[in-house]
C-alpha cells in the first residue's frame, strides 16, 4: 500500500509542485488552509503531513498543535520567514522537521523518504519487541509507550530518541551525533532541535522534567539515559 502525504499551503504553485513530484511515488491529497487541512486530517488517514506555516483561516502552528493532540503522525513544517522563531514553535508543538522555502523538492523527497525508512527499520531491525524501565513499557513493534499503563502520546522522533537512549543506556550522546542518527542528514548546525526535542520528551516520561530521572544532561558533552536510582 502506497504511503498517504497531505499536503497543505495556500500557494497554488508549490501545490502544484509537490503534487506532481510526490504523486510520482505516493498518493497525495491536498488543502489550502488551516481548517480545510484539518477536517481533511480528521476524516482520512495519512501516514505524513507537509504543513506551511502561513495559512489563512487557522495558522499552521495551530494545525500542528491541534494534530498533536489525537496523533503522532510525521508533521514537516514549511516557513517563508526563515525565522528561527517559526521554525523553534514548530517544534515546540510538535512538529518532526522543518523546511524554509524556497526549498529544493528533491531535499523534500530525500526527508519523507528518511522519515518512512526510519519507520520500517525500526519494526524490521527490533529483536526485542518489548523494552522495560521500572513502570515504562516501550513497545518497539507498534510504537508505544505506557507508563503506569498510561498511554505516553509521542511524536516518532520523541520515539525514535528514547528507543536510542534505553537501548544504549549509560552512553552519552552528543547533539550533534544524536542529529546524525535520528534525523540522518545535516541540520545545518541547529543543534536547538535536539535541545528542543529533549525537552519535549522528558516533559511526557519525567515525573520532574527540572531534576530527571532518565534522560540526564552531560554538561558540554550531551545527553544520556540511566534508569538507576
Amino acid at each position: 500500500m502506497a504511503y498517504r502525504i497531505l499536503i497543505v499551503d495556500d500557494e497554488p504553485k508549490i501545490v502544484k509542485g509537490l503534487k506532481f513530484s510526490l504523486e510520482q511515488e505516493y498518493e497525495t491529497d491536498t488543502a489550502e488552509d488551516g481548517e480545510e487541512a484539518l477536517e481533511k486530517f480528521n476524516s482520512g488517514h495519512y501516514d505524513l503531513i507537509l504543513l506551511d506555516v502561513m495559512l489563512p483561516r487557522m495558522d499552521g502552528i495551530e494545525v500542528c498543535q491541534r494534530i498533536r493532540e489525537k496523533s503522532t503522525v510525521p508533521i514537516i513544517m514549511l516557513t517563508a520567514k526563515g525565522e528561527d522563531m517559526d521554525k523553534i514553535l514548530g517544534l515546540e508543538y510538535g512538529a518532526d522537521d522543518y523546511m524554509t522555502k524556497p526549498f529544493n523538492v528533491l531535499e523534500v523527497k530525500a526527508r519523507i523518504k528518511t522519515i518512512f525508512r526510519r519507520t520500517a527499520m525500526s519494526v524490521r531491525e527490533t529483536t526485542q519487541s518489548v523494552l522495560q524501565v521500572r513502570d515504562m513499557r516501550i513497545n518497539l513493534n507498534n510504537r508505544s509507550v505506557t507508563i503506569g499503563g498510561k498511554e505516553i502520546n509521542l511524536t516518532a522522533k520523541e520515539f525514535d530518541l528514547l528507543q536510542l537512549f534505553v537501548t544504549n543506556r549509560g552512553k552519552v550522546f552528543s547533539r550533534e551525533s544524536l542529529l546524525e542518527t535520528i534525523w540522518k542528514y545535516d541540520y545545518l548546525g541547529d543543534l536547538r532541535t535536539v535541545d528542543v526535542h529533549i525537552r519535549r520528551l522528558r516533559e511526557k516520561i519525567e515525573k520532574n522534567p527540572a531534576q530527571p530521572e532518565f534522560i540526564h544532561t552531560k554538561w558540554g558533552v550531551g545527553y544520556y539515559f540511566t534508569d538507576k536510582d
